[in-house]
């Protein structure tokens, strides 16, 4: 018997750390097995920062019973992984912290899951934080699900108490307990086993697509209906619903981390199909004498977009290993075979548009091609704007922000000033949670002044939340950036004499071409600067003359800064070895041209 269960919750709160405790504890690992923390975020960028980007399957055994647990993103920017999981599942385990309360990517699974009709198991985990309030948070996700529209089998929820780090869970009201059984117990008793007909033929619908060198591309989807076994032969329906007849060689279940040869897929099963290469997300497979058509899981549509060209500054070719646009459009051609959210359109030119759920969907995108040696520039994001009898919609965001009280004046303001309006506040005497409605393009390049503003101490999160008309322009910069006149490599002496210019990205020893961005202008309008020229050597000394130079750290951006940052006219150039903010168009001469005629259009 199988029992199909997501864990979803908001980022952090403790989802992939909880599915350690219950890997570990069901015996899936030998009892001297060394392990690694959050052993399901497998993946280099997932391990780096901390976060879940694919939702990936695993399984326990449980008093003879088999649960399969999908671990899904707790970042809304992924949520085309959570579309997917949700439809392999007959219930979810929904993580809130303790202190936090539901927020905002809560929200956003919350109402996919319901939506499907997904009973809930409410696990407040965290509880043994200073600031814990269980009993607050467990009214807050009442509220939340009645306003998402549950219904009274879905309110009446059992609720656990956790510390996942610990490996412990226990009934609300109940002693504590010092290991996770109440959890198990929980699961096999709220949801009831499988009950997809076994004896029809065979039908499965494809949610995941994974690859093994050994046996090329695997099909991951939930058995619907009837059994399969290695040797069997299938009919694939794609989005044309032309059966295309295949073999299947291997057929694999999940059991802890690994995934398992087995003789027979029973109907419930979440299993791993080998032998189809063909295969895309949302295609359905059946068995001799299924003729069904399965329709694909509806995802939403991308919020934002970004268009990626070939490198052609100065330094292209000194890093990457895939250079042309060629390059580039097969890359993106292998990204949605399995990105199921992402949109890629052909501009023409070798230029290409890149739509996704969010800046985090895409720069976690380009992060990934970088390190696989790849090289291009990238332009500033914009949200996609949708049109509707003649009036322009454009997407919002619900924006939850956790600041220390004497700096929630500042956020509110400069918030403000960006189009937001302020939905609701909760204030203790130390900390302020807020709670507002902001358009997407008014958080481009909020988070540098967000934690500028609250001392680094503020949490700010926020999901997709629908169209509304435009809102009007938005400031969302108010200076101009320094610029390189002459190419060269950049000296301490000239950073030292032109620092109180503005803010630099870069090192002394850093290689600069004309074009290129050195840093952040303190003043509107960019700034010219060159930062080749060294002191002088003289055989004359004197008092003074030889100060000691004493430089402000540069502020180096990461990806995702440095993609806020930029403005209309600029560029982030990205190869494997660094990143470059530029201007679009190099010549400084030929920007003052097309300035010159921007702004002879505008008058006219």
């Amino acid at each position: 018997m199988y029992r199909n269960i997501a864990i979803v919750a908001h980022v952090d709160h403790g989802k992939t750390t909880l599915v350690d405790g219950m890997l570990r504890q069901s015996g899936v690992f030998a009892e001297h097995q060394e392990v690694v923390e959050r052993v399901m975020d497998s993946g280099a960028l997932e391990r780096e920062r901390g976060i879940t980007i694919l939702a990936k399957n695993t399984a326990v055994a449980w008093n003879g019973e088999k649960i399969n647990i999908v671990d899904t993103p707790g970042h809304a920017d992924f949520g085309g992984e959570v579309e997917r999981a949700l439809q392999m599942v007959d219930g979810i385990l929904l993580l809130v912290d303790a202190a936090e309360g539901p927020m905002p990517q809560t929200r956003f699974v919350l109402k996919k899951a319901l939506g499907l009709g997904l009973r809930p198991i409410v696990v407040v985990n965290k509880v043994d934080r200073k600031d814990a309030r269980p009993d607050e948070v467990v009214n807050l996700t009442f509220d939340l699900m009645v306003e998402l529209g549950a219904s009274d089998e879905q309110l009446d929820f059992m609720v656990l108490h956790a510390v996942a780090r610990e490996g412990r869970a226990w009934r609300e009201g109940e002693p504590e307990e010092q290991n996770l059984s109440v959890l198990f117990d929980a699961i096999l008793s709220t949801f009831p086993a499988t009950n997809d007909d076994p004896d029809g033929p065979f039908l499965l619908q494809v949610s995941n697509l994974d690859y093994d060198a050994y046996v090329g591309r695997l099909a991951i989807g939930r058995v619907l209906r009837g059994q399969v076994r290695p040797g069997s032969t299938i009919f694939l329906r794609g989005r044309t619903g032309e059966p295309t007849r295949a073999r299947v060689p291997k057929v694999f279940t999940h059991l802890g981390l690994q995934r398992v040869e087995t003789d027979v897929a029973q109907a419930g099963d979440i299993i791993a199909l080998a032998g189809l290469e063909e295969v895309q997300i949302g295609d359905t497979v059946g068995g001799e004498g299924s003729t069904e058509h399965l329709p694909a899981p509806a995802i939403d549509e991308p919020t934002v977009a970004v268009t990626l060209a070939p490198n052609d500054g100065p330094f292209a070719g000194r890093d990457g290993q895939y250079l042309t646009s060629r390059h580039i459009a097969d890359r993106l051609e292998r990204e949605l075979l399995t990105n199921v959210a992402l949109k890629v359109e052909s501009l023409g030119g070798e230029k290409f548009r890149v739509a996704g759920r969010g800046e985090l969907h895409l720069s976690i995108l380009l992060e990934q091609m970088r390190r696989e040696g790849y090289e291009f520039t990238v332009s500033r994001p914009e949200v996609i704007l949708r049109e509707e009898e003649g009036v322009r919609y454009e997407p919002m965001e619900r924006v939850v922000v956790d600041v220390p009280s004497s700096t929630l004046g500042g956020v509110i303001e400069a918030l403000t000033k960006r189009r937001g309006t302020l939905e609701n506040l909760e204030q203790t005497e130390t900390r302020a949670r807020a709670e507002f409605a902001v358009p997407s393009r008014g958080l481009f390049g909020f988070r540098t002044p967000f934690l500028s503003l609250t001392g680094g101490e503020g949490l700010l999160s926020h999901v997709f939340d629908g169209y509304v008309p435009m809102l009007g322009n938005i400031q969302t910069r108010t200076t101009g950036s320094l610029v390189a006149m002459e190419a060269g490599e950049a000296f301490a002496y000239s950073l030292f004499k032109l620092q109180d210019r503005g803010t630099f990205f870069i090192q002394p020893g850093t290689e600069v071409y004309v074009g290129m961005v050195l840093g952040a202008h303190i003043r509107a309008g960019d700034l010219e600067l060159n930062v080749t020229k060294n002191k002088k050597l003289t055989n004359v000394r004197a008092a003074g003359s030889d100060d000691n130079i004493v430089l402000t750290p540069p502020r180096v951006p990461t990806l995702e800064e440095a993609l806020e940052y930029i403005g209309e006219d600029e560029r982030l150039e990205v190869t494997p070895k660094y990143l470059r903010l530029r201007k679009a168009v190099l010549d400084p001469n030929q920007r003052k041209r097309e300035a010159k005629q921007r702004a002879l259009a505008t008058e006219s």
